[in-house]
């Protein structure tokens, strides 16, 4: 996960690069695209990474995002809902207004916390709260309800 656009997140700490386990990706299906890529992380056919602007750039096919956290967060999901095909992985934060919109139509809690890779692909420990993956389109549904992901679906 990378970010460009030019609010800073409102809560920043030393790195706002948090690789998603490749395991974890590929149980969904295969992507076409990634617009928060990071280099070699093949989390999609194709990855935009820095300094080109993933949330600006044209989206196409099958999505995955797993975008920078901070108070930018829902302009991708905007992007992703307008794409009408994708998976997002963002944090449990249900109690934000923002996300009401996103999760209408459905969520997944993944169980427990996800352990994400740093930028050298080490693995970082845990997250430091839980995390959800936001479906678009009925394909990306049954994909999260046919995965091995441990967690629940919500509606």
């Amino acid at each position: 996960m990378t970010f460009v656009a030019t609010d800073p997140p409102s809560h920043q700490g030393n790195t706002n690069t948090w690789l998603t386990p490749l395991s974890l990706v590929h149980s969904l299906g295969e992507f076409d695209l990634d617009p928060c890529g990071f280099p070699n992380h093949q989390t999609a056919k194709k990855l935009i990474c820095l300094p080109e602007d993933g949330l600006n750039a044209e989206w196409f096919g099958r999505v995955w995002i797993n975008p920078p956290y901070g108070k930018n967060t829902w302009h991708w999901l905007r992007q992703l809902q307008i794409q009408g095909n994708g998976i997002a992985l963002i944090f449990a934060r249900l109690e934000t207004s923002w996300i009401q919109d996103f999760i209408k139509g459905g969520f997944f809690q993944i169980e427990g916390r996800i352990k994400f890779l740093k930028p050298d692909f080490i693995e970082a420990g845990n997250a430091g709260t839980g995390s959800i993956l936001i479906p678009f389109g009925r394909k990306n549904i049954g994909a999260i309800l046919q995965s091995d992901l441990k967690g629940q679906w919500f509606q």
